[in-house]
């Protein structure tokens, strides 16, 4: 069982929306958490003119999370993230980011080899968790680092992933967490069906809402009643359905209904459209916990 953990968050301008920093007990990690049109306040920071890495955050066109992961050495003119962080405001084609997290450490012991490893690590999280829309353009390299080397940072990354999710950034957790064997083991283990009208599709709840899940079937027609918002999301995601309109990944949803809306193509009631293995539906279920 997973231990519970103490973090530290210091609101740097006594703002809920400024600047925050972050620690956490027993690591020497620095976490700075910073709104795009605070960038100036940051000036007289000397750990963002460390060594580190960083991540931009935004949405795109379509609303869709974003993120872009990136390292910063220390450069001639002694402005390492900070410097970083200033030329991507500059740069018209990074406009989507609205805040940044820069991660260093309280004795500046982050050289080029570990941030090149941790910017790498960071990317391969991010891809695999799926939840952000990865804005780099190429994989960043993992450097050459010993096995001890690497298990220092191992545990630098695990207690950054807290660090960055507690911020508000689930970049790095997995819309569905899986064991090895590929096991669900979220807390919210129960799976649910969708399979009216040739529909088959699974589904499962989630702390942050309801994951219509890979390999589900979704209807290929949308009637006239379907939502808006749910014709968006189809075309926002038609290019992860096959040509048998069969998913070829995990789609997170706000509700069970915007989930059934979402594979019916129409508009449905989420509670009773879903059902566990033994047919009880979601209303059903949450009926039988209140008794």
């Amino acid at each position: 069982m997973a231990r519970g953990k103490n973090i530290q968050l210091y609101l740097m301008d006594g703002d809920v929306n400024g600047r925050i920093k972050c620690t956490l007990a027993n690591w020497t990690g620095l976490a700075f958490k910073i709104p795009r049109t605070s960038l100036d306040m940051c000036k007289d920071r000397s750990e963002l003119k460390q060594t580190g890495v960083y991540f931009l955050f935004g949405k795109d066109e379509n609303d869709r999370n974003v993120v872009y992961i990136g390292q910063a050495g220390v450069r001639k003119n002694g402005e390492g993230i900070l410097n970083r962080l200033f030329e991507h405001n500059r740069n018209p084609k990074k406009d989507y980011w609205t805040e940044a997290i820069a991660l260093t450490t309280s004795n500046d012991s982050l050289g080029p080899t570990e941030i090149s490893y941790l910017e790498h690590q960071f990317y391969q999280l991010a891809l695999k968790a799926k939840r952000y829309d990865v804005k780099n353009d190429n994989d960043p390299t993992p450097g050459n680092i010993s096995e001890e080397k690497q298990s220092e940072l191992d545990e630098f990354i695990d207690y950054a992933e807290v660090i960055v999710g507690t911020l508000g950034h689930k970049v790095f957790v997995p819309l569905i967490a899986n064991n090895d064997n590929g096991e669900n083991t979220s807390l919210e283990s129960e799976t649910f069906y969708c399979t009216r009208g040739g529909i088959n599709s699974i589904g499962v709840r989630t702390s942050d809402g309801f994951v219509v899940k890979k390999g589900s079937v979704i209807s290929s027609k949308v009637t006239k009643s379907c939502p808006e918002y749910v014709l968006k999301k189809r075309d926002q995601y038609k290019k992860i359905l096959d040509d048998k309109n069969t998913l070829i990944d995990d789609i997170l949803f706000n509700t069970p209904s915007g989930a059934a809306s979402f594979v019916c193509g129409s508009s449905a009631n989420g509670n009773v459209e879903w059902k566990n293995s033994a047919g009880v539906t979601i209303k059903e279920l949450d009926e039988q916990q209140e008794e």
